[in-house]
């Protein structure tokens, strides 16, 4: 079965421009702040919001930590130099070990997800010092399958590529003419040595865009999905990521007592008075 995951990158540049710039003055601010990590996913990110504001208003902040790839950092700087925008590099490395070195069995994981956590603490601070709204960069593969640190790499004001799978991340790059070497690198989040998203997972994204992309746009049920050609355990992996992160795609459940519970009986209209 031919799955074409092919997108107008035309049309999506000028739609996710238009939503950066809206969000970000609704918001009452003119400028965003990006973590560029060297990967694609930020570097995305950043093209676009350069795009819909421009490079003044746009700061790329580099928090490497020790174990970092040096490459991370000057694919990154191809980026600040070919667009412009201003920037700032903030080492973790201090600020993670703090924790780390409390626990000398942690796993890399653990060490991941507190990596994770300090950039965004640095990016949050940055979002106040340059009074400007932190722009999310994870994609729709990696939010469907809870690949993301809560609080970490998820947090965000607001998210333009959040509804790009990774293939359809790659098509809009090089039509906005992000270097090849970033595009085809081996997606990484670069959070230990030798690290990447498709070891971890198991799969590739290629793969399993093809099959998101049948479960959750085309809703097809897990069963369609092996008579289209799917492996049955692939299947059972992807439908059972979905289900069990589904808490890291939603803002905490409250316990309702009252008759205007937020988020059940109080649905605020962020349009009122704009």
């Amino acid at each position: 079965m031919k799955i074409d995951l092919t997108i107008n990158t035309d049309l999506a540049t000028e739609i996710l421009t238009a939503f950066i710039k809206s969000e970000t003055t609704r918001a009452g601010f003119q400028k965003v702040v990006v973590g560029l990590s060297g990967g694609i996913d930020s570097a995305l990110s950043c093209v676009l919001a350069v795009q819909a504001l421009g490079p003044q208003n746009v700061l790329a902040v580099r928090m490497p930590y020790r174990t970092s790839s040096p490459d991370s950092l000057e694919h990154a700087q191809m980026i600040i130099d070919q667009f412009g925008v201003q920037t700032l590099t903030i080492p973790i490395t201090a600020m993670a070990d703090g924790l780390i070195n409390a626990f000398p069995e942690m796993s890399n994981q653990r060490k991941g997800n507190i990596m994770a956590r300090c950039r965004m603490i640095v990016l949050f601070d940055q979002s106040s010092a340059f009074n400007g709204l932190v722009v999310g960069t994870s994609n729709k593969t990696e939010i469907l399958l809870g690949y993301s640190t809560m609080y970490g790499d998820s947090a965000s004001a607001f998210n333009p590529i959040g509804d790009l799978y990774k293939t359809q991340v790659r098509q809009l790059s090089t039509a906005l003419h992000i270097p090849d070497v970033i595009i085809q690198k081996a997606p990484s989040a670069d959070l230990w040595a030798n690290q990447t998203d498709e070891g971890e997972l198991g799969f590739t994204y290629a793969e399993v865009d093809k099959l998101l992309y049948l479960l959750v746009d085309e809703r097809y049920t897990p069963e369609e999905c092996v008579e289209a050609g799917f492996e049955k355990s692939f299947v059972e992996n992807v439908v059972n990521r979905i289900r069990c992160f589904h808490f890291k795609r939603m803002l905490p459940p409250i316990a309702k007592l009252g008759s205007r519970t937020i988020g059940y009986d109080f649905l605020y209209l962020r349009d009122w008075g704009t």
